[in-house]
């Protein structure tokens, strides 16, 4: 993996068209390869396929939730070295803490920044 904006492969998962458009937008602008999904099913089919750098993955989904995904994608030995981002609207301790028990490196609270997505990739992707 390099360090070049255009090889750094981003998921974004979240159930609001808003945010994966937001992030989406936001990402390729700065020249990284974005893919999205809207649910942990269509998530987790997308890490098989793009392959993923990093992912940005929402906590509050319909049928698979975030915490879900980021077990079966860190329990995966093909994966399990991918940072995955914990997206939520909710800021409390215990959501920081169950994220940290499934495994994601990181969390961002929503509504997110530009500089935050950014800082984020920067941080965790070497």
């Amino acid at each position: 993996m390099s360090t070049e904006n255009g090889s750094v492969k981003v998921l974004v998962v979240d159930d609001s068209t808003t945010i994966r458009k937001t992030a989406e937008t936001i990402l390729k602008k700065e020249g990284y390869s974005v893919e999205t999904a809207e649910d942990g099913f269509k998530a987790l089919s997308k890490v098989v396929a793009f392959k993923p750098d990093i992912i940005f993955l929402d906590i509050m989904m319909p049928r698979l939730d975030g915490y879900q995904v980021c077990s079966v994608v860190k329990s995966n030995e093909h994966f399990k070295q991918t940072p995955i981002l914990m997206l939520s609207s909710k800021d409390s301790i215990f959501d920081k803490a169950r994220g940290r028990i499934a495994g994601s490196e990181f969390f961002i609270t929503k509504p997110f920044s530009r500089d935050q997505l950014l800082q984020a990739i920067d941080q965790h992707v070497r």
